[in-house]
């Protein structure tokens, strides 16, 4: 019986434009994530890493390849996904709980039953006394926090996640990196994560997939075969150091 992934791009090719100018953005990338499975996307600057979580939302259709979502073709076509972009894009005029209800009161959710499904969750989500807080009120790993329970809130088995702790101090990041470790542990969804880190590709995931400098191609897909809950002093390992010495041979190459 042929294995159906969560989600799956297929000899993905893209190309943006600008006037007369063209630029090759991907070009015939290939990438998988199967249920419930972490799988990270590393590549230098301006690979186009981005791209393709919104080629795997249907916010953008590719010029050639396939999207499929549980065996299912989507290309272009929008998907309810939760997807989290770079900035949390909250709104500066809605409290931690507004900004979370978001997706229950775009499905037609009370406010009250959205309320209560988010209080229900701000204290796993380390939120817990800031429901009516508003976005500058919090730090910087709280407003991610928060975008990430809007994020899991959002009806879908499958989250994109686009370098959400770059913009945090390392301390934060790592707090971050070990809190969402414990989110996925408990939920269990497919992600798709972006990052320019390497620790934290190889820390975080199942699989690394490594793309080149644009256009993006596949370089080298890594199993990360390291024990699972993971904590601080895997970095410390032999294992994890062989895995940073191939990711970073790839992204050299």
């Amino acid at each position: 019986m042929k294995k159906i992934e969560k989600l799956k791009l297929e000899n993905i090719s893209t190309t943006y434009y600008s006037g007369e100018k063209k630029l090759a953005v991907l070009e015939n990338m290939s990438l998988n994530v199967s249920p419930g499975e972490f799988v990270s996307v590393l590549g230098p600057s301006g690979s186009g890493k981005s791209t393709i979580l919104k080629i795997a939302a249907g916010l953008l259709k590719p010029d050639s390849g396939k999207v499929w979502i549980d065996g299912e073709d989507v290309t272009g076509l929008p998907q309810l996904i939760g997807y989290m972009p770079q900035q949390d894009h909250l709104f500066p005029w809605k409290t931690t709980w507004q900004n979370a209800a978001l997706p229950l009161l775009a499905e037609g959710m009370s406010k009250k039953e959205a309320y209560i499904q988010v209080s229900e969750m701000l204290s796993l989500f380390g939120l817990e006394g800031f429901a009516d807080y508003y976005p500058y009120q919090l730090s910087g790993g709280m407003r991610q926090r928060a975008a990430l329970l809007r994020t899991m809130l959002i009806d879908s088995n499958i989250m994109l996640l686009d370098e959400p702790f770059a913009a945090l101090d390392a301390l934060t990041r790592e707090q971050m990196q070990d809190w969402l470790l414990g989110i996925w542990e408990s939920f269990r969804r497919s992600v798709l994560f972006v990052t320019h880190s390497i620790d934290e590709a190889i820390y975080l995931s199942d699989r690394v997939y490594v793309i080149t400098g644009r256009p993006g191609r596949n370089a080298i897909e890594q199993n990360i075969e390291l024990e699972r809950p993971r904590n601080r002093r895997l970095i410390t390992t032999r294992d994890f150091t062989l895995y940073k010495q191939i990711l970073v041979s790839a992204l050299a190459s």
